[in-house]
């Protein structure tokens, strides 16, 4: 199998870290750091909002800085002593000795990286390893439910309403509304939200749109229950919202048909 990483995991909250190494192991200006504190600084400013619990623009930026850095580094957030953390930071700021030196930081880095790299590989692989056997008994109790049908390629739909308009073919331009859910019920993605019905080729969308749609007349609504492997496959949306070999539920009502150059170029996207 090949997996791809989320993007807004791993690697950067590793990249955060060695940000954030490098910039505890800059020498402090000596000079600098022998100054008294600036008290003025710790006023109220004009720049500062009235903010409860943070009554100084200084106070403002450190907090808005501090939840950035707990945003960025929260994907490893076990891994972390905030004691020891916090120690780094008085340290590199007060000009003292750190306990590491840019070379052990960055040994300490790369070693780091690979294992939350094989951490995330693991997670993956037994999310997968879940969502697909919870789809497979879904699918398969699914199938026994009233006026519910199942095709060849193991889709499974059931008519919610009967259009008499004709059926779209794959190389046709459709307008629907619909509303995409995980087995939870959980809503990913939702048109009806959005106040705006979605167009779009069939031919552009995953197996399982392609071939719904297309047993739909127009004026129909259906419910689509689509297998991992006729939608986002053992990839998932990486970063996204639905899971690795993760079993799909949507409700879709088939508008019209509309010409090519009628189309914004906007497929069904998960949010």
């Amino acid at each position: 199998m090949t997996f791809r990483l989320r993007s807004g995991a791993a690697a950067l909250a590793l990249a955060s870290l060695t940000l954030f190494v490098a910039a505890c192991n800059k020498p402090a200006d000596k000079a600098d750091a022998a100054k008294p504190a600036d008290k003025s600084a710790e006023t109220k400013t004009d720049g500062a909002q009235a903010i409860p619990g943070l009554a100084t623009e200084k106070e403002q930026v450190s907090y808005m800085v501090g939840m950035a850095l707990a945003r960025q580094l929260e994907p490893m957030k076990d891994e972390l002593d905030l004691e020891t953390l916090t120690k780094a930071i008085k340290t590199s700021f007060a000009g003292e000795k750190l306990l590491l030196d840019d070379k052990q930081a960055a040994q300490i880095s790369e070693a780091f990286g690979q294992k939350m790299q094989a951490k995330q590989i693991a997670d993956m692989l037994a999310k997968s390893k879940k969502n697909q056997e919870e789809g497979q008994k879904f699918l398969a109790e699914n199938a026994k439910k009233p006026g519910v049908v199942t095709t060849a390629s193991g889709l499974q739909y059931q008519v919610l309403t009967e259009g008499k308009g004709a059926k779209p073919t794959a190389s046709d331009v459709v307008r629907v509304n619909y509303k995409g859910t995980l087995l939870d019920g959980k809503t990913f993605d939702s048109t009806y939200d959005r106040n705006e019905p979605a167009m779009f080729q069939l031919e552009q969308v995953v197996a399982g749109w392609k071939e719904g749609i297309a047993l739909m007349p127009v004026g129909s609504k259906y419910r689509f229950w689509i297998p991992s492997e006729l939608g986002y496959g053992e990839q998932g949306t990486p970063g996204g919202p639905i899971g690795p070999n993760a079993t799909l539920v949507f409700e879709v009502e088939l508008l019209d048909i509309v010409k090519p150059e009628q189309m914004p170029g906007q497929a069904p996207q998960s949010k």
